[in-house]
């Protein structure tokens, strides 16, 4: 079965760099937390690609949702605010972060890190 990854910014300029750099895997779309938790609970994506500051509802309170769904959850931060908010997102159940801008040799090797790991 593919990988299906869940990217979550408002800006779909980023949303579609992320697409074009994940092209391996199958990659939904969120443009706001509120759309994020109702995506995750319908479709159960191995992985959730969370910007913090959106509209709505942020990155943080969207992760808090998508782990009171599932607590084994992998949510990573794709964030230019990692310095002011990352632990927020942290806390909230994230995994890791990834900041802004970022690499796909980054990317994908956070993806692969996480997808190897099983979180228990």
């Amino acid at each position: 079965m593919e990988t299906r990854i869940l990217i979550v910014d408002d800006d779909p300029s980023i949303r579609e760099i992320v697409k074009i750099m994940l092209k391996d895997y199958e990659v939904i779309e969120a443009s706001n937390g509120r759309e994020a938790v109702i995506i995750y609970k319908n479709l159960n994506p191995d992985i959730v690609l969370m910007d913090i500051s959106m509209p709505e509802i942020d990155g943080v309170e969207a992760t808090k949702e998508i782990m009171k769904i599932n607590p084994k959850a992998v949510v990573i931060g794709l964030t230019a605010f990692s310095r002011t908010r990352g632990s927020e997102l942290l806390s909230a159940g994230a995994v890791g972060i990834i900041n802004k801008p970022f690499t796909r040799k980054i990317l994908k090797e956070t993806i692969e890190k996480f997808l190897a790991k099983p979180v228990v």
